[in-house]
Formats: structure tokens, C-alpha cells, sequence
């Protein structure tokens, strides 16, 4: 019997509840995925972000299999792999002559772009169906914004809950606010993260270890280790993740979700974003465990909103983003940033204590948590003026999370503000005294956070004001930073000078090495 139907399904896709396979037959129809060297060079992926994809996918598979489905598999060190997933989509359409392909949208336009550039050829139809995964369809969010001056999370956040009942008292939101989040910026304090639960970590099993080993050896060159690896690869490793955020967790996140301390890569946070991210896990399943926490009294609203807020405010927002205005979005570069990515990025060995500790952290876990990427990384690129592109590069292969939908919205946009205020209202932006509020970094550093020129001027200090200065013609028609561009200018001409000078000299020094 001829193929009647090709099931494409992606390292990003692996849900079992996949709109993809609506309509499935066993008897007619069969599953396609591939693993392929350019998902993994086209940005240098870290050692952990291609073992979680490529264990999560053949586990998947096999789970798949179990079921007496039919799948194309083609494993990365197969003979005669094309190494693009057009490439290996060619040769099974040439073998297996399928009627039709379907699909659910992919979570890269480059993706998208090369698969149907493929169906064209042949001709098939390539059928793309809505992802079940969201919880907004991208026309519901393309209605959202339309007619509308700005786009802001918090107008899109608030008509979510209505629309879910998520935290809503009929008309109402929980508590009478939408937003906890001037309640959740608490710090640690001289005693540091107390009685921190055990993160969620599992074992590698057999196919993990083979993984990992094909990885070691294919893409021995690659940033990272993964002597830490423990990410969860399977349904059932996403779901004790999740129980246990929820139970351990969930009741501290809100209170701590900002704060920072020195070698601590886990904290409160709910290290979820992975399983949700290649659909191991269902926002709404999340939302409704955070729901009964919060109504069982086991965690506060604040704790509670702002979790929610994250899974779905802002997770469904950056997607719409991403799909409205892609793909010469990433290309945008709103400040005219021209610096190349400091060579330290790839090895964390720099004199500047917390960006030592995050990219250390990064590089061996493929994690930081979300300050850490926005304030520290982010911020120091930022204020540096790395190319925004550069900086997408970085983010999207070091993050076992990351893919593109998710990542480019939180880099161009939020992080680097490339997108000259499409999605965020202001420039993130601050000296190195916020990191020394909401972490222990400046305690050992060689830095002083409160000096801007000198010997021991922190560099975010310095290159804040350098920031503001090159900028404000810029910045000042932005209401939201009155206040930052007011004590720019009670800093005399002089002192302007000097930052201006160390800023360059701290450029010549990280340079000197690259």
C-alpha cells in the first residue's frame, strides 16, 4: 500500500497530543524525524543542548514505536546522512513517495522555510497545522495586536487570563491585582539561599549514554560538558520535574525569582522550561498544577502569579512575536550595536565576578536562570554594544531551552532592545549596583559597583553611564527613562570625559585578547 500521509516531526515537537498525528492510521500513514549536523553547527550548540535534543527525540521514537507506529528514523551518525533536515526529507520522499506531508508549525522560520522549499520541489503539499501546544493560535494574537500603537505583555497577560479563567474570581483577578511583581524582588540578604530543595536530575540511561558518547566524539570542539547532564528526556522525567517545582519550589519562587548567588544555578526556579520547550510538557497541565497549589494553600498568590505571568503571559507573547515579524526581526539593530561577542563568553574566564559565575554556570549545565541571561549576560552585551545577532548566536546554542520562537523575542527584543521598543518599553538597563543588590557577586569581586572610573570602577557601572551618554539623544524620547537620563546630566562634563575614557579602555583591554 502506498504512503498516504508523512508526519514530520521536529526535536522540538515530541508531543504525544500532537495536532500532526489527527487523522493518524497506522495502516496508511508514518512518522519522519531526523537528526542532522546543522541543528547543531548552524549556531554552535553547547554539548548539552544537542544531547537533551537528540536523547528527547530518539526516546520519543521509541515511544512512537511501541505503539506500532512506523517511523523514519535517521540517527546523526547514520551512513550517507545528508546532514540537513532537507536533505534527509528528500531522500525519504524519493524512497517512500508519500502523498502528502503534514506538520505542526516548527519553532524556526529557517525551518519552516527549508521544508517547504523541499514539498515545492517534488511537488507535495505540505499541510501546517495549528500547535495545541500554545494556548493562543497565532491569528488570535495577530487580532490582538491589531490597530494597536504598542504592544505590551501586560494588555495580552491580562486578556489570557480572561480568556483561561487562569487566577480569575469570575470577572476579577485573584487577589484584586494582575501583577505581584513589585512583591517579588526580594534578595537573599548577608545569609545567602536557605534550605534550597534538590534540583529535579536524571540519570542518563542507555540511549542517553549513547548519546552523549556520539556527542563527545562528533562535536568534541563544542562549549560545554556534560559531566552535569540530567535534563529530563521523557514524558515521564518532565512530570516528576514538574511535582517536584511544584512541591519544593513553587511556594519561594515569587519572593526570590530575581535574586542571585554565587555558584547557585538553581535556586527556586522551576528548571521546566526545557520540557516545555520540546513539548514533553503542556502549558496548561503546568497551569493547572500552579492553580491548585496556590488554591490548596500551598503557595502565596505572588509566588503563584508571577510563575503564571511567565507560562502564560510571557511564553505566549514572545511566540506571537516571533511569528508576526520574523524572519527580519532578528536582523534588527535599533542602538546600531557593532562590537563582536567577547571571546570570554565561550569560557567564562574573566575578572568580572558574576559574569564568571553565570557563564561558568551556563557552560557547564547549558542553564542559567532568567536574571542571569537578562541582567549579567545580557545586560554586559548590552551596554557593551555587541552586535544583536552576535548575541542571539550565543543564547540560542548555549540554553538547553532554547529555540528560536522563544529565544530571538527574549534577545532582540527584551535583552538587547534591538527591536528600538517593539516589545519591551524601555531599555533593561542598570550599573552594577542592582547586581550587587540582588546577589552576593560584588562581595568578591576586584570591582567596586559604586565607581565608575579607576582602577577598581565595576565595568557595568562604567559602561551604564557611557551607555546612557552615547544614547541619550535616543533614550530621551522615552518617557521611561526620564529619571536614569536626569542623573546623567548632574554628572559634570569632566566626569562624562573620564567614564568615557575608561569605558574605551575597559573595550581595548577585553578586546586585546579576543
Amino acid at each position: 500500500m502506498s504512503l498516504r500521509n508523512l508526519i514530520l516531526v521536529l526535536g522540538d515537537q515530541l508531543d504525544a497530543s500532537s495536532s500532526a498525528f489527527n487523522g493518524f492510521d497506522p495502516k496508511q500513514d508514518a512518522i519522519w524525524m531526523a537528526e542532522v549536523e546543522q541543528e547543531s553547527t548552524h549556531v554552535v550548540s553547547s554539548k548539552q543542548r544537542i544531547t537533551l535534543f537528540l536523547s528527547a527525540m530518539r526516546h520519543y521514537a521509541k515511544s512512537l514505536q511501541a505503539k506500532n507506529w512506523q517511523v523514519f528514523y535517521t540517527n546523526l551518525d547514520a551512513a550517507g546522512n545528508a546532514g540537513s533536515l532537507a536533505g534527509e526529507l528528500e531522500k525519504t520522499i524519493l524512497l517512500q513517495k508519500p502523498q502528502h506531508l503534514i506538520m505542526v508549525m516548527p519553532g524556526e522560520s529557517r525551518v519552516l522555510a527549508s521544508l517547504q522549499a523541499v514539498a515545492d520541489k517534488h511537488p507535495l503539499t505540505l499541510e501546517i497545522r495549528d500547535d495545541t501546544h500554545f494556548l493562543c493560535t497565532l491569528d488570535a494574537f495577530k487580532k490582538h495586536i491589531a490597530g494597536r500603537k504598542q504592544i505590551r505583555l501586560e494588555f495580552f497577560y491580562r486578556e489570557m487570563r480572561q480568556k483561561t479563567g487562569v487566577l480569575m474570581d469570575g470577572k476579577n483577578p485573584v487577589g484584586d491585582k494582575w501583577n505581584f511583581d513589585t512583591e517579588n524582588r526580594g534578595s537573599f540578604g548577608k545569609q545567602g539561599p536557605q534550605d534550597l530543595p534538590l534540583p529535579s536530575r536524571f540519570a542518563p540511561d542507555d540511549i542517553t549514554q549513547d548519546v552523549m558518547q556520539l556527542v563527545n566524539d562528533k562535536f568534541a570542539h563544542h562549549p560545554g560538558s556534560l559531566s552535569t547532564f540530567g535534563w529530563p528526556v521523557t514524558r515521564e522525567h518532565a512530570l516528576v520535574a514538574l511535582h517536584a517545582f511544584i512541591k519544593h519550589r513553587l511556594p519561594y519562587f515569587g519572593q526570590y525569582q530575581d535574586a542571585m548567588w554565587e555558584g547557585e544555578v538553581w535556586l527556586f526556579h522551576s528548571h521546566l522550561s526545557c520540557a516545555l520547550n520540546t513539548k514533553l510538557l503542556h502549558p496548561q497541565e503546568v497551569l493547572d498544577k500552579a492553580q491548585e497549589a496556590y488554591e490548596q494553600g500551598h503557595a502565596p498568590i505572588e509566588a503563584v502569579e508571577g510563575f503564571v505571568r511567565q507560562i502564560l503571559g510571557w511564553r505566549e507573547y514572545v511566540r506571537g512575536i516571533y511569528w508576526t515579524y520574523m524572519p527580519e526581526y532578528v536582523e534588527r539593530n535599533a542602538m546600531q550595536a557593532t562590537a563582536q561577542l567577547p571571546a570570554f563568553f565561550w569560557t567564562g574566564q574573566t575578572d568580572m565576578a558574576c559574569l564568571r559565575d553565570a557563564i561558568g554556570l551556563t557552560l557547564e549545565h547549558g542553564y542559567a536562570h532568567h536574571i542571569q541571561r537578562l541582567m549579567v549576560t545580557g545586560l554586559y552585551a548590552l551596554l557593551l554594544g555587541v552586535r544583536p545577532k552576535e548575541v542571539h548566536a550565543w543564547y540560542l546554542g548555549v540554553y538547553v531551552d532554547a529555540v528560536e520562537w522563544v529565544e530571538v523575542p527574549n534577545t532582540i527584543g527584551m535583552s538587547q532592545y534591538a527591536d528600538g521598543g517593539l516589545m519591551a518599553s524601555k531599555p533593561y538597563i542598570a550599573s552594577g549596583k542592582y547586581i550587587d543588590r540582588m546577589s552576593n557577586h560584588c562581595k568578591g569581586c576586584k570591582f567596586n559597583p559604586a565607581e565608575s572610573i579607576g582602577d577598581n570602577a565595576c565595568p557595568f557601572t562604567t559602561l551604564y553611564w557611557d551607555y546612557l551618554h552615547k544614547h541619550a539623544d535616543t533614550l530621551a524620547k522615552n518617557p521611561r527613562m526620564v529619571m536614569q537620563l536626569k542623573n546623567l546630566h548632574r554628572l559634570s562634563d569632566d566626569k562624562r570625559e573620564a567614564i568615557a575614557l575608561q569605558a574605551q579602555h575597559h573595550k581595548q583591554v577585553i578586546y586585546a585578547s579576543t
